[in-house]
C-alpha cells in the first residue's frame, strides 16, 4: 500500500469514527480507531524522507481537519458527561470537587 492509499484509508477511518461518535456506537468507534491506527503505521512505514507532493499534503490536511472534528465531538461528549455528573451530584457539584485547599480553589474558579 502506498502512502497515498494509506492516507486515503486514514480519511475513510476518520469518517467512520465521526459517524460512530455521532451514533454513540462504541464498537464501531473502536473498529474505526484500530483501522485508522493501522493505516497510520503504513503511512509512517512508507515515509522515505522525501517531501510530500501537493496531493499528499492535501490528503494530510484533510485528515488533520477530520481528526480535529472528531476531537471536538469527543470534547463535547466529555463536557456533556461532566455536566450530567454535576447535575447528579447536585446544583453545586460539590461531590465532584477535591477535598481541602484544592477543592476551595476549584470552587473559587467555578470548577
Amino acid at each position: 500500500m502506498t502512502r497515498k492509499d494509506a492516507l486515503c484509508q486514514v480519511i475513510e477511518c476518520l469518517h467512520a469514527e465521526i459517524d460512530a461518535l455521532k451514533a454513540n456506537d462504541v464498537a464501531a468507534l473502536e473498529a474505526a480507531t484500530q483501522a485508522k491506527l493501522g493505516a497510520l503505521e503504513i503511512v509512517a512505514a512508507n515515509d522515505n524522507g522525501a517531501a510530500p507532493d501537493a496531493e499528499l499534503r492535501a490528503l494530510a490536511e484533510e485528515a488533520h481537519k477530520l481528526n480535529e472534528t472528531a476531537r471536538i465531538y469527543v470534547n463535547l461528549m466529555a463536557a456533556n458527561v461532566r455536566r450530567r455528573l454535576q447535575d447528579l451530584a447536585g446544583a453545586t457539584g460539590a461531590a465532584l470537587r477535591p477535598a481541602g485547599a484544592a477543592g476551595r480553589v476549584a470552587a473559587a474558579y467555578g470548577a
